[in-house]
């Protein structure tokens, strides 16, 4: 019975060594769960916001980074530092693509609920250490010289005032148009009656003299 007795075969790996790989593969799914984590943080930046500005960051006094957060902030201009091994994945299996080669050294967003290109344009002039290569501006991607020229642009209300202006100017120039047109219309037939009834009162005249000179020389 003990030479048929069976025997369990040894576990390839020891078992003071199970543990340790335990803990390596929990460390592991930790570390994937903290990058997957940061990848839904970038996806909301990019959701929740009608400006996203990729600037290329080198290193700076920490008091500068503080005032140009600070004056940032005050046009609802924020500051997010990515990592590029988090964002480019992101960034590849989304519309958003194109602003891949962006992402190529240091890099930190500039986002907005707002459209504050010419603010945050004016707040980098004074930091030669951070560097405007594109943004994303309400779902189009603009290059640094496309920024510029957005910044240019009419703020929303000037627009929406010069649209409304030239939309009740229509109606008045068309109903002034159409009265021109009758207005002649009118002035015509009018000289044209007048030029009859002058016609008739000559024409009238030596008719009625006749007869008076006939009866005097009688």
């Amino acid at each position: 019975m003990a030479v048929t007795e069976y025997i369990a075969p040894r576990p390839a790996v020891p078992e003071r060594c199970l543990p340790a790989k335990r803990k390596a593969e929990e460390e592991e799914e930790e570390e994937y769960g903290y990058a997957r984590l940061l990848r839904r943080q970038v996806e909301e930046v990019f959701r929740n916001n009608r400006m996203v500005a990729v600037c290329q960051y080198n290193s700076m006094p920490g008091e500068d980074m503080v005032l140009m957060r600070y004056y940032l902030r005050k046009h609802n201009i924020e500051v997010k530092f990515v990592l590029n091994e988090i964002i480019r994945p992101v960034l590849s299996q989304s519309r958003y693509k194109n602003l891949l080669p962006l992402f190529v050294s240091r890099n930190i967003l500039l986002v907005s609920p707002e459209t504050k290109a010419k603010e945050m344009l004016r707040v980098l002039k004074g930091v030669p250490q951070v560097n405007l290569l594109g943004a994303l501006v309400d779902d189009t991607i603009l290059s640094r010289q496309g920024v510029e020229n957005f910044a240019k642009l009419p703020s929303l209300e000037a627009s929406q005032g010069q649209t409304l202006g030239t939309l009740a100017l229509l109606p008045s120039q068309t109903c002034s148009m159409l009265q021109h047109g009758a207005a002649h219309l009118t002035a015509l037939l009018d000289g044209h009656i007048h030029q009859l009834q002058a016609g008739a009162g000559k024409t009238e005249s030596p008719a009625g003299t006749e007869p008076a000179q006939s009866s005097g020389t009688q």
